[in-house]
């Protein structure tokens, strides 16, 4: 029965009050009630916070911090996190203050950890290429051009080239597989008839010493440079001196957006001898800077998780109609691996005729 349903007088004033007291009441319990949830959300915010801070900053100190105490650093960020964590949930609230100047401090080193040049590097990317348009030629320094015989046997040399734009024909992908189906490296080979090919690879500069490391790639561990070579070097020597297995496939573009390409692929490397940068595993590596590329120039490119799984590319490509010839992707994959035809090919024989045997002529 409701109280304004009682009968004037004092009866009715008391439940009245009682009424609204209780009002009152149940207000100031759902205020404790949310001041109590308050803490614990931000706790828990918090400690994920500090959880995500503690994984990147200790693997960004581990494999990037000052030698040789990188590992004593990533030890101790871990403990000032874990003093954090503890501190939040028991209420200590002291305990989270050496977080505080921590995080700051890991943020104002990471700030300065730059890219440069200026390196002891490994002999094959000791050099940045470059390139200049003159008139219908384009020139390009630093070509690589090594004779491979082993992994640290070669004969160096390094060299300018002149290619003839008017004489651009073709534009070949190719991908370079090490043991993993997802995972390859990829380089994009141009084709100026007469046999005459220049191919790029966009690789990480390694410091001489230096061994390869996936993490690394993830943590500012190596600048990035964009390699120009010869087929003969920068194919062959992963097929035949280092064991990969190969596969060619011929991208369906017109001869305008190939040259636009070959001259973003000039421009980008040309940007690198005045402004290094970091390879990057995911943002920075040899299939995504093609793709933002090619997407300067074809609009409209779709974002698709081959163009990280590179070892997938091909099927990316067969689905947008941009590999030449036909057939299922099984075919074409089974096509396109030149690895025995690359160990075969002798001194005499034409190299880039030789693992191209499955690819259909210009008409």
């Amino acid at each position: 029965m409701s109280v304004f349903a009682s009968s004037p007088g004092q009866g009715s004033r008391a439940g009245l009050w009682q009424y609204i007291g209780d009002i009152a009441g149940n207000g100031l319990a759902g205020k404790r009630r949310a001041a109590k949830r308050g803490p614990v959300f931000g706790i828990i915010v918090f400690s994920l916070f500090a959880v995500l801070a503690c994984l990147w900053g200790g693997l960004a100190l581990a494999v990037r911090g000052p030698q040789p105490a990188h590992r004593a650093l990533a030890a101790g960020w871990g403990a000032l996190v874990l003093l954090a964590l503890a501190g939040a949930w028991s209420r200590h609230w002291a305990w989270i203050a050496p977080f505080l100047p921590g995080a700051a401090a890991l943020a104002w080193w990471w700030r300065g950890v730059r890219p440069t040049n200026d390196r002891a590097w490994q002999a094959e990317v000791s050099r940045l290429m470059s390139g200049r348009v003159e008139g219908d030629a384009m020139v390009i320094d630093n070509v690589r051009n090594f004779a491979w015989r082993g992994p640290d046997d070669f004969d160096e040399r390094w060299e300018t080239r002149r290619y003839d734009l008017s004489r651009l024909e073709s534009v070949d992908m190719a991908l370079s597989y090490w043991g993993r189906e997802a995972v390859a490296h990829t380089m994009v080979s141009f084709g100026f008839g007469r046999g005459e090919y220049l191919v790029f690879s966009v690789e990480i500069r390694r410091k001489q010493g230096e061994k390869f490391s996936e993490l690394g790639g993830f943590f500012r561990q190596y600048e990035l440079s964009i390699v120009a070579a010869t087929e003969e070097d920068c194919l062959r020597v992963r097929t035949n001196v280092r064991g990969e297995d190969g596969y060619l496939y011929r991208v369906a573009m017109p001869i305008e957006a190939a040259r636009a390409l070959l001259l973003s692929y000039v421009a980008t490397a040309n940007r690198l001898v005045g402004a290094p940068r970091f390879y990057n595993t995911v943002t920075a590596n040899c299939t995504t800077i093609v793709y933002r590329m090619v997407a300067l120039i074809v609009p409209g490119m779709p974002l698709d998780y081959r163009l990280l799984l590179s070892g997938y590319l091909p099927e990316y490509l067969h689905k947008l109609g941009a590999l030449q010839g036909s057939g299922s992707m099984a075919q074409r994959r089974a096509q396109a691996r030149y690895t025995e035809r690359a160990k075969a090919a002798g001194p005499r024989d034409s190299y880039s005729a030789r693992i191209r045997t499955h690819i259909r002529p210009q008409a």
